[in-house]
């Protein structure tokens, strides 16, 4: 629902002086005190009146300068009431002043309540107390009337000069408020994503390295309890401790790749295979630097598909292709199959779920599953 424009107070913002440049505020101030001395100064020198007037002329001065205080107070608080009736009882010293003799103060006076409420109300209240403010000037104004008409007009022009002046200040200012919020919300979401990077990218090292010493250790444990043979179960201990090397081989390797420090893909994949006794690796395409991201994904995931062989397929020749396309980049891990290992059933799944979702995250895909021979990983993801 649009709130009615004749009702509506100028924001908060725009009464106060926030977002007012300190060199404006300097010179307001000056400003101020330069009319409140030359008023003391008009009422002190005005010889037309005796010493008591001349005390009571610099005693309203002073009611005026709190009186105009507490509507600078309530109009910033919105206070509709108290606001009128502080102007009203401005109105009545300007009147009474006038009638007391101090007719500068007094002109003084109305021009800055007409100017105050045009610039500080709402316009429904704003007009009638301008008008009546503008009134009494025109009244005690000794000027011809087309000067006082001007003057009038001009002084309710520069009031609301005044209001579209604090309104936009006061839309730059939320404006302002708005950017910083949304600039902290970016930040926050950033520093969240990468928070859930670093632990996807934990997760996947310590997934990897520590499935793949499980198989060996657990390999061992059902060699120990058949009474195999020693060199046996000292192949499997080895290994698993292979294992651990390569996980924290793999963990420093993440943790240069948070740093942005990562070695090529190629060079990473060609290692990977070195230790995973995998027939090789085939790079088709114009090779081109990745993203961080799109680097990473590749790399885990070829390091995942190839922990699942040795669950699933232990001893099947596995092929690594990397295919970099004009948009995207694609990686197939395809092992020939083989008998189920001894630790098939191992594991809850969730392997082929946290490669899935890294996928997705990207805007890529990830396909899985049994072929004519054996099983099938494929990456696809843009660049």
């Amino acid at each position: 629902m649009t709130e009615n424009v004749w009702l509506r107070w100028p924001s908060r913002e725009a009464l106060s002086r926030v977002g007012v440049h300190k060199a404006r505020r300097v010179l307001a101030q000056i400003t101020r005190a330069v009319v409140l001395v030359m008023l003391v100064a008009t009422t002190l020198t005005n010889s037309d009146l005796g010493g008591w007037a001349v005390a009571g002329g610099v005693v309203g001065v002073a009611v005026s300068g709190l009186l105009a205080w507490g509507f600078w107070q309530t109009t910033l608080e919105h206070r509709l009431p108290a606001s009128l009736a502080l102007l009203a009882l401005l109105l009545v010293v300007a009147v009474a002043g006038y009638g007391a003799g101090f007719r500068v103060p007094s002109l003084v006076l109305l021009c800055g309540c007409a100017v105050a409420a045009i610039e500080r109300l709402p316009l429904a209240a704003a007009l009638p107390a301008t008008a009546v403010a503008l009134s009494g000037y025109a009244v005690f104004n000794n000027d011809v009337w087309l000067t006082t008409v001007a003057t009038t007009a001009g002084l309710a022009l520069a009031g609301y000069v005044l209001r579209l002046d604090a309104e936009s200040r006061a839309s730059a200012q939320r404006l302002l408020t708005q950017e910083r919020a949304a600039r902290a919300a970016e930040a926050e979401s950033s520093a969240l994503a990468e928070r859930a990077r670093i632990a996807r990218e934990i997760h996947d090292v310590l997934a990897h390295s520590l499935s793949a010493q499980l198989v060996h250790l657990e390999a061992a444990r059902l060699l120990i309890e058949r009474g195999a043979e020693r060199e046996v179960i000292l192949e499997r201990v080895v290994a698993a401790r292979g294992m651990a090397r390569e996980g924290l081989a793999e963990t420093r390797q993440a943790l240069s790749a948070l740093r942005g420090e990562m070695i090529p893909l190629e060079d990473f994949l060609g290692e990977l295979v070195t230790t995973a006794d995998c027939a090789g690796v085939t790079v088709t395409g114009e090779r081109q630097p990745l993203p961080a991201e799109a680097s990473q994904a590749v790399r885990r995931v070829a390091q995942e598909a190839l922990t699942n062989v040795r669950k699933h397929a232990p001893g099947a020749r596995v092929d690594i292709r990397l295919d970099y396309g004009k948009h995207e980049v694609t990686l197939d891990v395809r092992d020939s199959g083989g008998k189920p290992g001894e630790l098939s059933g191992s594991g809850a799944g969730y392997g082929l779920l946290g490669m899935r979702e890294r996928a997705e995250l990207l805007g890529g895909s990830l396909d899985a599953g049994p072929v004519e021979e054996g099983f099938v990983v494929t990456l696809r993801v843009p660049v």
